[in-house]
C-alpha cells in the first residue's frame, strides 16, 4: 500500500522505504504517539461521564441496568437485573456475555464510576489502531489530524457522554480488525473481530461484513467462513438463545422491524424509501460519514458499516435514526479506516493535507453540538441546591435495602441496594395498564422520588416509563393505600418508608 508522510517527499511509499532508518528517538515516539492520545481521549471522556454521574443525568435506563449485570458477575451470579424486571436475566435482553470481562475490576471498585471511567477507556483505546495506521499512511505530524478527528467525533462523543453500555467494548476491537485488514493481515483481522459475537447479537452482522471484505480484497476461503460464521452466529444469538433467555420467550428487539408494515416481508419490500426517511434518517446517514470529510464512501471499508446503518434505518425505533446515545460509536473507526485506507494511496501530499484540513474544519464545526461542548458550559460545573438535597436524601438509606427509585436517582444506588424503577417497569417492555389499576403492590423497603428531569431527555421529557402525573399520583398511593411512611421532603423529592409487617416475607425486587 502506498503511504504518504506529508513531512516527506511525494515518492515516499511503504514498498520503498528509505535507505537510512528513522532515528530511534523518532520511532520511539512514533510509537508513543497513539497512547499518548488514547490517555487524553480517556481522560476526556471519563471527565465527561464523571460529571454528568455527579450531576445525576446518569440514569437507571441504561447505566444501573449494566452495573446492576456487572455486579452480578463480580459475585459468580447470572446477571439478573432487577431495573429490568424481576428475575430479569439481561442475556435476554441482548447478548454480550464480553461484559464479564469487567466483573474483576468491578469486583475491586464496585461503583457505576467504573464502569463509565472503564467506557471512556475503551472508546479511547479504538484511537491506537486508527492512529498507528495514520502514523505510516501520512506521517506522524499528520496523524494529529486523523487523532483528533476521531477523539472528538460526534459518534464517540454521544456514547462516552451517555451512561454505560455494552458497545464500547466493540469499538477497540473493530479498530484493531480494521487496521489489520489495512495491512492485509486477513488472520488477524478475523482474530480481532471474532469476539464482536460475543457484545451484541446484531454484531454478527458486522462480523459477517468483514468477512466479505476478506474474500474480495484477500483470502477467500477465509473470508466466506468468517461470513458464514458471523451470520449464523448471530441468527443462532437472534434465534435461540435470545428466546431461551428472555421471559417472554422471544427476541424483544424483533418486532421493530416490521411494525410499520405487519410483516418481515412487507417491511423489505418498503426499504429502499423507508431507509431514507423521515428526513433524519438520511442527515443521520451524511453525518456518519461527516468526520472524514465524506472520504470515506471512496473506500470499500465503508461497507462494513452497512449492516449496522441498515439496522438502524429500517428500525421503527425512532432514536435509532438520530445521533443521539451510543448507536453511533461502532462506525466511527469503519469511517476513519476508510479515511485512511484513501488518504493511504494518495500521491499528491497537497491532497492529503488539504483532506486534513476539511476533516478537522468538520470536527471544529460539529463539535458545539455535541456533549463534549458540556465541558465549557458553566452549568456542568455548578452543583445545585437540588442535587444537594437529593444526596442528603440517599444517604439515609442504608446499604443493601430494596430501594424503587426514580429512574436518574436509580445509578446513585445500584452499587449498595436492590434497586427497581419507581414505579415499577415491567418485563416484556410493555407499560402496566395503570388506569385499569392494574399496577402491582410496591414491595421495596424504599421509595424515592423525584419529580425534576436534570436536562432535555428523549423519554417523555425526563418522566420516564410513565407521566410525571401518574408518578405522583401512585406516589400518594404509596403513603395512602400501602403504608410508606414519609421520612423527608426536599426541594421536591421525596422519600418514603415502610416498615415490613411482622412475619411478612423479604420484600422482592
Amino acid at each position: 500500500m502506498r503511504t504518504i508522510d506529508t513531512e516527506s517527499t511525494p515518492r515516499a511509499t511503504a514498498a520503498s522505504e528509505p535507505a537510512s532508518a528513522p532515528p530511534t528517538g523518532q520511532r520511539q515516539r512514533a510509537a508513543l504517539l497513539p497512547w499518548i492520545w488514547a490517555a487524553a481521549l480517556c481522560l476526556l471522556y471519563a471527565t465527561v461521564a464523571v460529571r454528568r454521574h455527579q450531576l445525576m443525568r446518569t440514569t437507571g435506563y441504561d447505566l444501573g441496568i449494566f452495573e446492576q449485570a456487572v455486579r452480578a458477575y463480580a459475585e459468580l451470579r447470572a446477571p439478573v437485573v432487577p431495573l429490568r424486571g424481576e428475575d430479569f436475566n439481561l442475556l435476554g435482553d441482548h447478548f454480550h456475555p464480553l461484559l464479564a470481562v469487567l466483573a474483576p475490576l468491578y469486583r475491586l471498585f464496585p461503583s457505576p464510576l467504573t464502569l463509565l471511567v472503564a467506557q471512556s477507556a475503551l472508546l479511547a483505546l479504538g484511537a491506537v489502531p486508527l492512529i498507528r495506521w495514520a502514523v505510516r499512511a501520512v506521517g506522524p505530524r499528520a496523524a494529529h489530524a486523523v487523532a483528533a478527528g476521531y477523539g472528538l467525533s460526534w459518534g464517540i462523543a454521544s456514547a462516552a457522554a451517555f451512561d454505560f453500555h455494552e458497545v464500547a467494548l466493540a469499538v477497540p476491537l473493530l479498530a484493531c480488525s480494521l487496521e489489520a485488514l489495512g495491512r492485509r493481515r486477513w488472520r488477524a483481522a478475523v482474530a480481532w473481530a471474532a469476539p464482536l459475537l460475543l457484545v451484541k447479537e446484531d454484531l454478527g452482522l458486522t462480523l459477517a461484513a468483514v468477512g466479505a471484505y476478506i474474500a474480495f480484497k484477500g483470502s477467500r476461503r477465509l473470508g466466506l467462513a468468517t461470513a458464514a460464521a458471523g451470520l449464523l452466529g448471530s441468527a443462532l444469538e437472534i434465534k435461540v438463545l435470545l428466546p431461551a433467555l428472555d421471559p417472554t420467550g422471544g427476541y424483544a428487539h424483533g418486532g421493530q422491524l416490521a411494525a410499520a408494515h405487519g410483516s418481515l416481508l412487507s417491511a423489505l419490500a418498503h426499504a429502499p424509501l423507508d431507509l431514507l426517511r423521515p428526513d433524519l434518517k438520511a442527515t443521520t446517514l451524511i453525518l456518519v460519514f461527516a468526520p472524514s470529510a465524506l472520504l470515506a464512501l471512496r473506500s470499500p471499508l465503508a461497507l462494513i458499516a452497512l449492516p449496522t446503518l441498515l439496522w438502524r434505518m429500517a428500525s421503527e425505533n425512532v432514536f435509532h435514526w438520530g445521533t443521539a446515545f451510543h448507536y453511533s460509536a461502532i462506525l466511527m473507526p469503519v469511517v476513519f479506516a476508510g479515511l485512511l485506507d484513501v488518504l493511504g494511496r494518495e500521491r499528491d501530499p497537497r491532497h492529503v493535507r488539504a483532506a486534513l484540513a476539511t476533516v478537522l474544519a468538520v470536527t471544529a464545526v460539529l463539535l458545539p453540538s455535541f456533549p463534549l461542548a458540556q465541558l465549557a458550559q458553566r452549568a456542568t460545573w455548578h452543583t445545585t441546591a437540588h442535587l444537594r438535597a437529593a444526596r442528603e436524601l440517599l444517604a439515609r438509606i442504608p446499604d443493601g435495602a430494596t430501594v424503587a427509585a426514580s429512574n436518574r436517582l436509580a445509578p446513585q444506588l445500584t452499587s449498595r441496594c436492590t434497586v427497581v424503577l419507581f414505579p415499577t417497569f415491567p418485563v416484556g417492555g410493555r407499560l402496566y395498564e395503570y388506569r385499569r389499576g392494574n399496577l402491582p403492590a410496591p414491595t421495596a423497603e424504599w421509595i424515592v422520588h423525584d419529580p425534576e428531569a436534570p436536562e432535555a431527555w428523549p423519554y417523555r421529557r425526563g418522566h420516564w416509563p410513565y407521566p410525571l402525573e401518574q408518578q405522583l399520583t401512585e406516589l400518594a398511593a404509596a403513603r395512602r393505600t400501602y403504608g410508606y411512611e414519609l421520612v423527608a421532603r426536599r426541594d421536591g423529592i421525596t422519600l418514603l418508608h415502610r416498615k415490613a409487617a411482622p412475619g411478612a416475607p423479604p420484600p422482592r425486587p
